[in-house]
């Protein structure tokens, strides 16, 4: 996991869904941060947004109670990797 995208997810998670930042671990599953279902929703929408790419369903699925943070951050990590360089 590039430390980088674990940085920006927890910005993401204080700053827009006013996440505790003693509750922002690599291995906090995704149900543990406080957010109701709608909310975990949007939150992966949100981080999608800011890395400007999609995460398919099948890869990450916030509803499943097992996922960390460290799965969405490889997750992301991996779709960056994935990306065409610019010419």
């Amino acid at each position: 996991m590039n430390p980088h995208t674990f940085e920006v997810v927890a910005d993401v998670l204080q700053g827009q869904f006013h996440v505790e930042p003693g509750k922002i671990a690599p291995d906090t599953s995704l149900q543990a941060l406080g957010l109701d279902s709608l909310s975990l929703m949007e939150f992966v929408f949100a981080i999608e947004d800011r890395f400007d790419l999609r995460i398919p369903e099948e890869r990450l699925d916030p509803r499943q109670s097992q996922l960390t943070l460290t799965d969405l951050c490889e997750a992301l990590d991996e779709g960056i990797a994935q990306r065409p360089l610019p010419a």
